[in-house]
């Protein structure tokens, strides 16, 4: 069903929807590895502090490649419905909530802000006590249940916010209301990859003008990592993946130096330190591999060097490094949702990139209606794309 008219800035939610189940389209996971399947579903009204959105646009992270691998073991409960980068208006609101209304323009995050804990108050986290990212609940927190169906049977929810559906319910602390402006099919890239790495560089290292930064993984949160430290003014940005094929794609996104570890016959953290007189001052672990990690620490330079955590990590495995490797002045950290407080930050940065500060063109590299999602999966999970988007 459609519930939307016009394009961009003109787009109109039809009465009558509100209170009511509504029939839609979803691409339903019913297993690991399996085909998504274009199923009929219904949604069920918001509850008390919930969101139901329409979503328009909605594009493939490498976190759902991972769990539709099978990779985590959250990945247990089926069927589901994946996605979680998207952008939408909001159909209605349940009961309490008093920041959204009918018709706003918002994207859904992963890493909810309620604005009230301790966390929230806190300028030292973006992490909150009740709606923080948990990759392992698949339900809603109201009563522990789920808002889809498909034939009388319960469909999971993912990362709180499950997109590849027309139509999907989120905790209001999970959504965010963006300038009616915006362009939609753009701005979905801010509900993970985009602000993930842009953050990681402005948020977590704080990366100053004129360092030297190392990106392991030109995924497309990787190149958010360069662009990110393109706009602060890093004076060389060394690009590290297996993958030559995305190395001209880098360079367009602010990458100036290009590593193939393939391509040498010792360690990449001894190639970096010779480029770089004894190391970068930052490095970006955006693969989510043990061995990557520790070539990542390893390549700062020693005294000040910091390596920021990025890639998601599903491997039982602990930290690659000893902990006196830490006396030598290197520090590492882990950067969640790029250290965004997601409903009051995140609105700035889509005003930044409408005005072109952080490019967002190069990101999406192929467009595909929902009912080619399989397709779209097969080019991430071949590198052939940073973001495949998908027209719901």
């Amino acid at each position: 069903m459609s519930a939307v008219n016009g394009s961009r800035g003109g787009l109109d939610v039809l009465p009558g929807t509100q209170g009511k189940v509504i029939t839609c389209k979803a691409a339903v996971l019913w297993g690991p590895n399996e085909p998504f399947v274009i199923e009929e579903i219904q949604v069920e009204p918001p509850q008390q502090l919930e969101v139901r959105i329409r979503v328009l646009y909605t594009s493939i992270c490498h976190t759902d490649l991972s769990f539709w691998k099978g990779e985590n073991e959250a990945q247990r409960k089926f069927p589901r419905i994946l996605g979680h980068e998207a952008a939408g208006i909001v159909e209605s609101v349940g009961e309490g909530v008093v920041d959204l209304k009918p018709g706003d323009h918002v994207v859904p995050i992963f890493n909810g802000e309620c604005g009230d804990c301790v966390y929230c108050k806190s300028e030292k986290t973006n992490l909150c006590g009740k709606y923080r990212v948990d990759p392992f609940r698949s339900t809603m927190l109201n009563d522990d249940g789920t808002r889809f169906s498909v034939r009388g049977q319960p469909v999971y929810h993912f990362l709180s916010t499950s997109t590849f559906s027309e139509y999907t319910v989120l905790d209001y602390a999970c959504v965010v209301k963006i300038d009616q402006k915006a362009p939609l099919e753009k701005m979905c890239l801010l509900s993970c990859g985009v602000s993930t790495g842009v953050g990681a560089v402005w948020n977590t290292a704080k990366m100053e003008a004129g360092a030297t930064v190392a990106v392991f993984g030109l995924g497309g949160v990787g190149l958010a990592v360069a662009e990110g430290a393109r706009v602060n003014g890093a004076s060389r940005i060394i690009g590290v993946d297996i993958n030559p094929d995305k190395f001209a794609k880098a360079k367009t996104m602010g990458v100036t130096d290009f590593v193939n570890p393939k391509d040498w016959d010792r360690p990449v953290h001894q190639v970096i330190r010779e480029m770089t007189e004894g190391g970068v001052d930052y490095s970006f672990e955006c693969a989510g591999n043990y061995e990557v990690l520790r070539e990542a620490f390893v390549s700062t330079h020693d005294g000040w060097g910091m390596t920021i955590i990025v890639g998601i990590h599903s491997s039982p495995k602990m930290l690659p490094l000893h902990p006196m490797e830490l006396f030598d002045g290197r520090g590492i950290i882990g950067s969640v949702f790029g250290g965004f407080k997601g409903k009051t930050q995140l609105p700035s940065l889509a005003q930044k990139c409408m005005k072109g500060e952080v490019n967002l063109e190069g990101f999406i590299t192929h467009e595909l209606r929902m009912q080619d999602i399989n397709q779209a999966f097969k080019l991430l999970n071949e590198g052939k794309t940073l973001r495949c988007l998908l027209h719901l």
